[in-house]
């Protein structure tokens, strides 16, 4: 059996689809399990154990019938069985239908749903890796979506260790943070950087509890200006910029506590089971995290994360 998926978006809508695939996995377990995903989503899969391939396409791009004829050939070719899109686009759904796929399933208000086999509903109140998982009901599989899960190389956890003790925090233990990034906000079109001024008053109350306690800030590459500020307004900052997924996942989970934007580091952080305080604008939070007691978050009161108050995040931090 040979089932695919097409997952449009970033890394962190790859991570929240992983308990989808692991539950594919499960029912399915000799099956060949693919991906599609955009380019720049590629990375996640380094920490995905249940996918045999992944493929990419630019669902973002103006397409042409070129790109179209080619993703088409690339399917066609493989003779899969089922395929399971997020697209909700029906021109991708169309070049399902040709593909000649017997399975195609998506949600019931998809554009292109005269072209499915089967729909399920979009249930856009919930957890998203629930509403992806939901996809599963068009195979007859009815059981609870099982919860965030990586599978991290042994040569990142080995690298996150090197990186613990290069920034002297490996007995101590230390609390990770990530202010935001500027290229998510771009991409999403909304404002997701927790301001420089705020974080400081967090990491001075901070200090003065717990003076022993490093604080480390993950730093990406479109966040140099942003890593800059910090530092000059928090000197005793620490600084580390992982390689690629597998090796942020393996920092976030040796922290003894992360405070993160709403981000991929957010999502890895509920997947390995660090204590997480996240920041949300917009974005409900009950959409991008799971029901657990190692995940709060907090939401702003006016759709803008720069609002939220430092005191409101000082609260969860020591609360109890």
């Amino acid at each position: 059996m040979r089932i695919l998926a097409l997952v449009p978006g970033g890394i962190d809508d790859q991570i929240l689809f992983f308990p989808t695939l692991d539950d594919l996995r499960v029912y399915y377990p000799t099956a060949e399990i693919d991906v599609i995903v955009e380019p720049r989503a590629k990375g996640a899969y380094r920490v995905c154990k249940s996918v045999d391939e992944v493929l990419t396409f630019d669902f973002k791009d103006r397409n042409g019938l070129a790109d179209f004829g080619n993703l088409l050939g690339i399917i066609r070719d493989r003779e899969y069985d089922v395929a399971l899109s997020l697209a909700q686009r029906g021109s991708i759904e169309l070049l399902l239908w040709m593909s000649g796929i017997p399975t195609r399933i998506g949600y019931e208000d998809n554009a292109g749903k005269w072209f499915l086999t089967k729909t399920v509903p979009l249930k856009t109140e919930q957890y998203a890796a629930y509403r992806y998982h939901d996809l599963l009901q068009g195979l007859e599989i009815n059981s609870p979506c099982p919860d965030l899960a990586l599978s991290v190389p042994k040569q990142d956890i080995e690298w996150a260790e090197r990186e613990q003790q290069r920034l002297g925090i490996a007995e101590s233990g230390y609390i990770l943070i990530h202010g935001g990034s500027t290229q998510q906000a771009q991409e999403k079109g909304t404002e997701q950087v927790y301001p420089v001024e705020k974080w400081r008053q967090i990491l001075a109350d901070i200090q003065q509890k717990q003076p022993d306690l490093p604080i480390v800030m993950l730093k990406g590459s479109e966040d140099t200006q942003f890593a800059a500020a910090m530092l000059q307004s928090y000197p005793d900052l620490k600084i580390t910029s992982p390689g690629d997924i597998g090796k942020l996942a393996a920092m976030i989970a040796g922290a003894n506590l992360m405070i993160s934007t709403d981000s991929a580091p957010m999502h890895l952080a509920a997947a390995v089971g660090t204590y997480m305080i996240a920041l949300f604008g917009a974005t409900e939070a009950k959409k991008r995290l799971p029901q657990s007691e190692h995940c709060v978050g907090i939401q702003s009161p006016t759709q803008r994360v720069a609002d939220i108050k430092p005191e409101d995040v000082l609260q969860q931090i020591w609360r109890g």
